[in-house]
């Protein structure tokens, strides 16, 4: 038995470090957390200081007894969970629960796992650190106790089923504040004037710095212009340059994979972790954009040999994170010689965006010449602006270019075109000019990766917080990641060419939207209940201070206790308050009066989600009132009294087709056909209210034609038993059970005996055993 027991958090990892160290050291996985506060209400005791009380999960268990056998053969065991407060409290949580003892047990930490790395680690082991490992609680038994308090008052107050969580609660403000801007949201219209001069390789752009709102206005100036001279008045050119990004921060590379490569919050850090515990990247959550003197040195020669001396600048970032978390690295490759790597298509990407980034960063400036050319209008005072920019050297943009959200910028690069060679006093010839109306913009909705970047600016959350964050919200049902389409919009354009000025009226599609982030209804009645009652929780300021709290307590500067203590005296006393004063919240809203009947219609959140009714709550004798439930895409807040109309109009028939009727209308699980007592769903492409007698036919006919497709034999002596083509091959339908058929047996041979034998034998079969059960057996 070797003497030396190694315990990392991943398989992976374990693999990857067993090979740098020899036959005296044994390395195992813990698979991360291999404890957790028990379920039940009495996981903390408030009365107690807090303690907490800890379960092995049963599928830990095995892991737990394996590890505690090993260490106890071991002369060493050896802590090597990540460096962070997370990996801090694993250590702590496997020295308590593997019994372990100070003698001999050492902690060790590492942000890259290469060769060099593990065995300066091993040269240099310390304790536990406390510190870390008591902010880590301070969070855990916060998030615990907020949860568990809060979650029976939306139960009461809102609806069954719901929760909510302190970063959590934060994040979902933001989407529904920002979802209510957007609503309230006037798009103002004016004219864009943009001329163009010169032909062909010489032609150039240039632009009225002023808008007009009105079309006289815009037409006025065109006209002006028909017989005008253009000549160049004044002409700037100066030097410019760009410095290159920093290396990669959790938070930087989860926006810049958004944006690059298109990946979610939470693929971005599953891919990193791939590469972390294969060697290929230093740790992954971090919020540092420091290099270390070794990185800085490989950088350096990498650069040189691979693009010259004249490419490389050495650069030192420093941390604009007020809360950064202890002196980790930038994300950044482990080995700057190596350009490409082995691996998945995902991890091939990231690594290559990783590489580049932090290669950059120790690049030279990009140079420029940025030339203004203003030209004069002689029968006009204004001066229209053309810019532009050359580049002289393309420095760290030979390899990577950061990224931008806002459209405008991207807009701003793109009009910095080439100029042509002009000198002060040139006349210039007038080819074309356009006045365009356009629109100011609402703000845009958050992506995942924005979503974070305004976290991280706000103070609130860290490194290893923001993915699970997103994943919850959206697990919740508070927020929805989702594309929704745009509008036709018509706009105006005036075009002067020689002599006469043009009228067309031009559409666009707006507002259409990829990949944003939308309040739900359930989400935004949380959001305003929490928002009333419980002021602390979703204040961003109070959240970002919570922070810096925990930072403080892994400082030691602050006990953990005391500061829980000073959260939760007063929260607890608001959550007593309100459930007894608080009135239950659904977000209801009056739509009017109904312009048949002249019943009142309201919409609001019910049991089974939003809904509108038509009518009061009917007493004995009374006529009962009508509800809808809202489509895809509507919601409470915004949805008018015609749109909420339209929804009583469901279900309806819409023909005939083989003597029976056919009726559209919508279920829980979408709209549908409903014909001869069988359903067939509506595609997201038609419209339940728009749907024809043909259309509902087609749909009937291909359904049948799949279905067919799908039995490939039955059995006179019971029609209930069927061979059908899965999605993982033929299988028996007997009843309802569904049959395996053994390998080796041709499907379309077999005969109901066998059938019927083979459905017999499986639910005779003993039932594999689930977690527990098996342990218990075993």
């Amino acid at each position: 038995m070797a003497k030396n027991l190694l315990i990392v958090e991943s398989p992976a990892k374990a693999k990857t470090i067993e090979g740098y160290l020899g036959k005296d050291f044994t390395v195992k996985s813990s698979y991360g957390h291999i404890r957790d506060l028990v379920k039940s209400e009495d996981a903390i005791d408030i009365n107690n200081n807090f303690a907490q009380k800890y379960e092995v999960p049963a599928d830990k268990k095995q892991v737990v007894s394996e590890l505690k056998k090993l260490a106890k053969e071991a002369e060493m065991v050896w802590l090597a969970s990540d460096e962070d407060r997370e990996g801090e409290a694993i250590s702590w949580h496997l020295f308590e629960t593997l019994g372990l003892k100070d003698a001999s047990t050492k902690r060790i930490v590492f942000h890259e796992i290469t060769k060099p790395a593990i065995l300066k680690a091993i040269d240099n082991p310390r304790k536990i650190d406390y510190n870390l490992v008591y902010a880590q609680q301070a969070r855990r038994v916060l998030d615990r106790l907020v949860g568990f308090e809060l979650s029976p008052v939306l139960w009461k107050k809102v609806k069954p089923s719901l929760s909510a969580g302190r970063v959590q609660s934060v994040a979902v403000r933001l989407i529904v504040d920002r979802e209510r801007e957007i609503n309230k949201f006037t798009a103002e219209a004016a004219f864009k004037i943009v001329a163009i001069f010169g032909k062909g390789k010489e032609a150039f752009k240039a632009e009225l710095p002023e808008r007009f709102a009105k079309q006289q206005d815009a037409e006025k100036f065109l006209t002006d212009c028909i017989n005008a001279a253009f000549n160049i008045s004044s002409l700037e050119t100066r030097p410019a340059k760009r410095s290159p990004a920093a290396p990669f921060t959790t938070s930087t590379l989860q926006q810049e994979a958004s944006r690059k490569l298109g990946f979610s919050v939470s693929r971005t850090m599953s891919v990193a972790q791939k590469l972390y515990e294969s060697g290929k990247i230093t740790y992954m959550r971090t919020d540092s954009v420091n290099l270390s003197d070794t990185a800085l040195d490989a950088a350096a020669k990498e650069i040189n040999s691979a693009y010259g001396n004249k490419y490389h600048q050495h650069r030192q970032f420093k941390t604009k994170s007020a809360g950064a978390q202890e002196a980790h690295e930038a994300i950044r490759p482990t080995y700057f010689d190596q350009h490409t790597i082995d691996g998945d298509p995902s991890e091939k990407r990231l690594y290559d965006l990783i590489w580049k980034r932090a290669i950059a960063s120790q690049m030279s400036e990009a140079l420029f010449e940025k030339t203004t050319a203003k030209i004069s209008i002689s029968t006009r005072k204004d001066e229209l602006v053309a810019n532009g920019e050359v580049m002289k050297f393309d420095g760290f943009l030979k390899v990577y270019l950061e990224s931008v959200d806002d459209e405008e910028e991207v807009q701003a690069d793109e009009d910095n075109a080439i100029l042509p060679p002009l000198t002060k006093g040139q006349r210039l010839d007038l080819q074309e000019m356009t006045a365009t109306e356009r629109y100011s913009r609402p703000p845009a909705r958050y992506t995942e990766a924005s979503l974070v970047k305004k976290l991280e600016e706000l103070g609130i959350g860290r490194p290893s917080t923001y993915a699970p964050t997103i994943s919850t919200i959206q697990n919740r049902g508070y927020v929805v990641k989702e594309e929704r389409e745009g509008k036709v919009r018509n706009f105006r354009v005036l075009t002067l060419k020689g002599q006469s000025i043009t009228k067309d009226e031009k559409s666009e599609n707006t507002g259409a939207e990829r990949n944003k982030l939308f309040p739900t209804d359930i989400g935004n009645v949380v959001n305003d209940f929490l928002v009333q009652y419980f002021q602390g929780i979703v204040d961003f300021n109070f959240t970002a201070g919570v922070e810096k709290q925990f930072d403080e307590i892994a400082q030691g500067l602050e006990e953990w206790t005391t500061m829980i203590r000073n959260f939760y005296n007063p929260f607890h006393k608001e959550v007593q308050n309100t459930i007894e004063t608080a009135d239950k919240a659904t977000g209801e809203r009056d739509l009017g009066t109904h312009p048949e009947n002249g019943k009142k219609v309201s919409v609001r959140i019910g049991r089974y989600g939003p809904f509108v009714q038509v009518g009061e709550a009917a007493t004995e004798g009374e006529e009962k009132p009508l509800y809808a439930s809202l489509r895809a895409g509507q919601s409470i807040e915004t949805i008018s009294l015609a749109d909420a109309l339209e929804l009583f109009k469901l279900p309806k028939k819409v023909g005939i087709y083989e003597d029976k009727e056919m009726t559209v209308a919508i279920g829980k699980f979408g709209p549908y056909v409903r014909h001869n007592s069988a359903f067939y769903s509506l595609p997201k492409e038609i419209d339940p209210l728009d749907l024809t007698e043909e259309q509902a036919i087609e749909l009937i006919i291909a359904k049948r034609k799949r279905d067919a497709e799908r039995l490939m034999k039955t059995f006179d002596e019971n029609p209930d038993v069927k061979i059908l083509n899965g999605r993982w091959g033929p299988y028996i339908e007997f009843g309802k059970q569904n049959v395996k058929i053994p390998k080796g047996k041709e499907p379309l041979e077999l005969t109901y005996d066998e059938c019927k034998a083979l459905a017999d034998a499986e639910a005779k079969a003993p039932k594999k055993a689930g977690g527990k059960k098996f342990a218990k057996k075993k």
